[in-house]
């Protein structure tokens, strides 16, 4: 069963700028409620940092506190850290979201998928969310191996006329297009290192370097598959149902690659955390998150974003011809440019333009433009609702709702 523990009121540290003590409350009633066992958040406005509050515990059963430098994995959030650094490298000439990945990638255009255009990948209409065969770790250690894995794949669907969440193996392309057209040939969590998070001083990581001390990365506390059973009310019911499928999309979706079980804990495994998945093990701290996309929010000068890549970030989703019902979630989203977009049931920040993704568990990470907001929510144990997990909306409430006075955020 899940990890209930109650964390004392002195567990917990940081800072809010004056007019954000609204943040803290909510952060501490979080902590005291015994729903969290560690956690931070961290929200940028107009470049500046106005939030950084951490507490509880790293390790829950070990007892050992959260500190300030405390990372952990936080699984799909990791996605839009991937979607930015791929923004610098459109901003910089390599890419384009308009070309054809085949272009860049001849193997790709095998099984039908010539005309997909990187557009199309990155809003999870490509149909390529599950590998046959499923990569183990070792493939995923190896680039060119599952270069050779990832373009022998048939799309699932009729390419724009559906979409479908490409949990896992969206980074994969991403990082595979990156590496192709990188001068250095770098994989996108080494580009990420290099060319972002050095030059801002960012504890964040897509595969976790061995120099990078180990007590520092807290544990995930995780709940089993079955306990789901116990949640369906927190959870859209078309979601729900696709998720008890063991056989259906959803479950190979998530089920990538086949050595690891994100219901096993596994991703406290440490040859886990050292291999590339750009789509869901991100490791980090939620001061790094919301810098990265306060920088976004801002104007993106400080990571090398273009006038026309940052407004292409904030532009509409182009939906896919059928509709929005996402085939592997069974709910409605919206995708661009590798972003999650706010939707009826997701309503983040204070308009159309904002962009990011929630991640499994409950953590979150988007900019808002029209506020110069970067926000950022990260924990390590891990909720059930598929977005807007309480504790996080709490956060995000008392930011935009009651502090900025921008309604409704669900």
């Amino acid at each position: 069963m899940m990890l209930k523990v109650v964390v004392p009121p002195d567990l917990m540290g940081g800072d809010v700028a004056e007019g954000y003590g609204k943040v803290a409350d909510a952060f501490r009633r979080n902590l005291a409620s015994g729903a969290e066992v560690g956690a931070a958040v961290a929200v940028y406005r107009d470049g500046v940092k106005v939030v950084d509050l951490w507490g509880g515990y790293r390790d829950g059963v070990a007892k050992t506190t959260w500190e300030p430098d405390t990372m952990v994995n936080m699984f799909s959030t990791t996605k839009g850290v991937t979607a930015l650094t791929f923004a610098v490298a459109v901003s910089r000439g390599t890419l384009s979201y308009d070309a054809k990945v085949a272009e860049y990638w001849p193997e790709f255009a095998q099984g039908g998928k010539g005309d997909i255009t990187v557009r199309q990948l990155l809003a999870h209409q490509a149909g390529l969310p599950s590998l046959t065969p499923n990569p183990t770790l070792a493939d995923i250690a190896d680039p060119d191996r599952l270069a050779t894995i990832l373009a022998a794949q048939t799309p699932g669907w009729p390419v724009g006329t559906r979409h479908g969440y490409h949990a896992i193996t969206l980074g994969w392309y991403q990082s595979e297009l990156i590496r192709r057209t990188d001068p250095a040939g770098r994989t996108v969590g080494r580009f990420l290192a290099d060319e972002i998070a050095a030059p801002l001083g960012l504890d964040l990581h897509i595969g976790l370097p061995h120099d990078v001390d180990r007590n520092r990365v807290a544990r995930l506390h995780q709940w089993k598959r079955a306990e789901s059973l116990l949640h369906l009310k927190e959870m859209p019911s078309g979601f729900a149902m696709a998720a008890l499928n063991p056989v259906g999309l959803a479950a190979r979706a998530t089920g990538v690659p086949r050595d690891v079980n994100p219901f096993d804990g596994d991703y406290n495994r440490d040859d886990v955390r050292a291999v590339e998945m750009p789509s869901s093990n991100g490791i980090g701290t939620a001061r790094a998150v919301a810098k990265l996309y306060g920088a976004a929010a801002t104007g993106g000068e400080q990571i090398g974003l273009t006038a026309d890549a940052l407004s292409a970030l904030g532009a509409p989703a182009l939906p896919p011809s059928r509709g929005v019902r996402d085939k592997v979630l069974n709910v409605d989203t919206s995708f661009s440019l590798g972003f999650g977009k706010p939707t009826s049931d997701l309503v983040f920040g204070s308009s159309g333009k904002a962009y990011g993704t929630p991640g499994f568990g409950g953590s979150f990470g988007f900019a808002d433009p029209d506020t110069g907001v970067g926000f950022a929510y990260v924990m390590n144990k891990l909720g059930f609702h598929l977005w807007s997990d309480p504790r996080e909306l709490a956060l995000r409430q008392a930011v935009f709702r009651d502090i900025l006075r921008v309604r409704p955020q669900a």
